[in-house]
């Protein structure tokens, strides 16, 4: 059974016999999935009053494990973004009561974000529905296909694409923290 990528493909092949395109259906596909599984993930989060960056800021927090607390280049760090825009996003969770910041007493010059209960709440709320939505996404797969495909993801992300001219450097998380 094709598909709208199968059907470029044939295109492609009809008109450009001497490329090897196995590549692109793989590409192609991919860009397919994320377009029409973003707006869903991200229903669970708006409902919420929240954006995916801030739902990735809360989840770090919460994986962080009691007290949820860290430092903002640790959050930084961990969700490979700017400090600049960090800020931005711990100023709207502050505004909103699901986080507060505090003076770090090992370092006056840094200060320590943590959830508040109502930002834990809310965090253990949002990644239930999260998870169980991405379960329904992928309920077509079995068991051995989510392990397959996790396998030939990790394989992609962890050659050329995660290793742009082979200097080792990562590329910056755009989409995948919210997992």
């Amino acid at each position: 059974m094709g598909d709208a990528v199968d059907r470029i493909l044939d295109q492609w092949r009809r008109e450009r016999p001497d490329l090897d395109l196995s590549a692109m259906g793989v590409f192609g596909r991919l860009a397919q999935v994320m377009r029409l599984m973003m707006p869903q993930v991200d229903q669970v989060f708006t409902k919420r009053g929240l954006r995916q960056g801030e739902f990735d800021v809360l989840a770090a927090l919460r994986r962080a494990g009691p007290p949820y607390t860290l430092i903002p280049s640790e959050l930084s760090d961990v969700l490979m973004m700017s400090r600049a825009g960090m800020t931005n996003r711990l100023d709207r969770l502050e505004a909103a009561g699901l986080v507060e910041r505090s003076l770090d007493p090992a370092d006056r010059r840094s200060f320590r974000v943590r959830l508040t209960e109502e930002g834990l709440r809310l965090i253990d709320d949002a990644l239930t529905e999260h998870a169980a939505n991405l379960a329904r996404l992928a309920a077509p797969l079995t068991p051995e296909d989510v392990e397959t495909l996790s396998e030939l993801m990790r394989k992609l992300v962890n050659g050329p694409l995660g290793n742009p001219g082979n200097d080792g450097a990562r590329l910056t998380r755009k989409s995948s923290d919210h997992l």
